[in-house]
């Protein structure tokens, strides 16, 4: 069973990477937010890998911290709620941000991801409000070794200020968007952001 992955980034899409690792290509699936975090064709990187064994297919699904690996996890527990699914979910909302919406049953929120209806959001209040406690504390450091690795604080800014630009009545999809372009703009000056800075600059991106 593989567990982790390091090589190098040898093809990168939405959704879906190739890592070289000792000249054997792995294709392992990935969150868009996973996706955003890692670096251009050609570096480093490491993933925390869960593996899917079926008859007719083995699947790799990629994180970039065991935070998120947990999650998905969880997630495909829930009735209803398979590995795409899981990952359309963690793509539209952080780790911590999911967790301490389905914690506090924050419907609104969890309606407005991509697949995610009334009825699923229930499910996910009531099957997983328990299990989700732990995961939706604030950790400190580093969540990832290697090159890919992405600081908490960062995360939990980008976060913070797409739940503030949604709370201005701007669409999940488009919030994330606007912050990714600003990410993708200046990757260090973003990451220095705070929260306040980030939302001025999305604004713009959105005007």
């Amino acid at each position: 069973m593989i567990a982790t992955l390091r090589g190098i980034l040898a093809h990168k899409q939405s959704g879906l990477v190739v890592i070289d690792v000792q000249g054997v290509g792995y294709e392992v699936l990935v969150s868009g937010r996973t996706c955003d975090r890692l670096p251009a064709a050609g570096e480093e990187i490491f993933l925390h890998i869960q593996t899917n064994v079926r008859e007719d297919a083995i699947t790799l699904y990629g994180f970039a911290d065991q935070e998120e690996k947990e999650l998905f996890l969880l997630l495909n527990t829930v009735s209803g709620i398979g590995p795409k699914l899981a990952l359309a979910i963690l793509s539209g909302m952080g780790a911590r941000e999911l967790c301490r919406a389905i914690n506090g049953k924050d419907m609104a929120r969890l309606t407005a991801l991509s697949g995610v209806g009334k009825k699923t959001a229930q499910r996910l209040c009531m099957e997983l409000g328990e299990k989700v406690v732990a995961l939706a504390a604030p950790v400190s450091g580093p969540v990832a070794a290697g090159p890919a690795e992405a600081h908490t604080a960062e995360g939990a800014a980008m976060e913070d200020a797409a739940s503030a630009l949604i709370n201005l009545g701007y669409p999940q999809a488009m919030a994330w968007q606007a912050l990714r372009s600003v990410q993708q703009r200046d990757p260090e000056a973003a990451a220095a952001m705070e929260v306040a800075e980030l939302i001025r600059e999305a604004l713009r991106a959105l005007a």
